[in-house]
């Protein structure tokens, strides 16, 4: 059974950092691209940042551009995602995914159509 298990949300103050992981149990996901999204109450799941299977391309989504690094550790089997310069309007739910298939980034893996495992999410909430 694969699994994407979330870890590192939680609560922090407008401009402070927390760094996600995701840890995929049930297969290898070190030749597939690898992604986050987020969402609110609400409102469509939001694409965030996606990674290529090898860690050498990278994209991100224009209102975390410059601030998130979405980064791999394929012998770990776990994709991370640091946040820096967190902003209340970063509160959501954070999703890990993976593709059973793509391994380089298209525009379709800036769709939340193009994966096909997900994981349970994690909180994220910035406030002071």
């Amino acid at each position: 059974q694969v699994q994407l298990v979330e870890s590192g949300g939680g609560m922090v103050q407008p401009g402070g950092s927390l760094r996600l992981s995701c840890a995929a149990s049930g297969r290898s996901f070190s030749n597939n691209v690898m992604g986050w999204f987020r969402q609110t109450p609400g409102k469509e799941r939001e694409y965030v940042a996606a990674i290529s299977w090898s860690g050498g391309n990278t994209f991100y989504g224009s209102s975390v551009k410059g601030r998130f690094t979405i980064s791999r550790d394929n012998a770990k089997n776990t994709v991370y995602l640091e946040m820096n310069d967190l902003k209340p309007e970063d509160t959501a739910i954070y999703y890990c995914c993976a593709s059973a298939e793509l391994r380089e980034i298209t525009i379709w893996t800036m769709n939340k159509d193009g994966y096909d495992y997900w994981g349970q999410g994690t909180q994220v909430t910035v406030s002071s």
